[in-house]
């Protein structure tokens, strides 16, 4: 009777742990922030996050993502910088696939600026609204200021730099540290 009492209580000890699950930790990289608005990558997913000024509530952060099927990030970044220089008669729709995006460019003391308006999954109804952006602030969300705009077409690994062949000026920067290598090994 003991071992069964024993048995049953291991039972039920592994029952309780196993309803535990360890999740992966998403790598988002990012790519830009100024303020309230920021642009991540996971995988080939991008994604602007931002702090709704259309709700009462300052602390709504709100998003939406698209993939960059045909350099579609580059194609938005062009898109908002052409807007700076002629801005278009009435706003700019983008449908993505959960929801619609405007983009509404307003002159605001004398300097050209853009506001992203969101259609939440895609219904007129729900609408987040952005704070307004100045040509600079969005080169800074796009990467353009920091250099980070080259992670666009790249993969979000960081393991992935090794794997691919070195061209020529990457093997002799590659030479000295790999001879390094192996000094130590054949201590």
């Amino acid at each position: 009777m003991r071992k069964i009492l024993l048995l049953f209580t291991c039972m039920f000890g592994i029952s309780v742990f196993s309803q535990i699950k360890i999740l992966k930790n998403e790598t988002l990289v990012e790519i830009g922030k100024d303020n309230s608005v920021g642009l991540y990558k996971k995988d080939d997913k991008f994604t602007i996050n931002y702090q709704d000024i259309n709700t009462s509530n300052l602390n709504t952060i709100r998003s939406f993502s698209f993939l960059n099927l045909n350099s579609d990030v580059e194609s938005l970044y062009k898109l908002i910088s052409d807007g700076f220089i002629d801005p278009p008669i009435g706003n700019t729709t983008l449908e993505l696939p959960n929801d619609i995006v405007e983009l509404h460019f307003e002159k605001n003391y004398g300097q050209p600026t853009v506001q992203f308006i969101q259609f939440i999954n895609k219904n007129r109804k729900y609408v987040g609204k952005s704070q307004f952006l100045n040509k600079k602030q969005i080169d800074k969300i796009f990467g353009k200021s920091t250099g980070k705009s080259a992670l666009y077409d790249k993969p979000t690994t960081i393991n992935n730099v090794n794997s691919s062949k070195p061209n020529s000026s990457q093997a002799s920067a590659a030479t000295p540290a790999s001879s390094g290598k192996d000094k130590k090994s054949k201590k």
